[in-house]
């Protein structure tokens, strides 16, 4: 899943721009994207439908899975 979240990232922003953070707790998953502040705008999107889209399509992924992902978007 992580490779899917690094993936759509990507799309937006470069790789030295961002890092992701996984925070593991039993049989929940947290992914938090820190993006450095000058790029934070493109992967928020406008009005948080970027953002939306990329929770959405992670969610989608790990339907078939037995844990719950959440993807959260910081500034670093």
């Amino acid at each position: 899943m992580r490779e899917l979240v690094e993936y759509l990232v990507k799309q937006f922003v470069d790789e030295e721009n961002f890092e992701i953070l996984i925070l593991e707790d039993g049989n929940s998953v947290e992914f938090k994207v820190l993006v450095d502040k000058d790029y934070i705008a493109k992967v928020i999107g406008k009005s948080g439908k970027t953002s939306r889209a990329i929770r959405s399509l992670v969610r989608a992924a790990s339907m078939n899975s037995d844990k719950n992902y959440s993807v959260y978007i910081q500034e670093r």
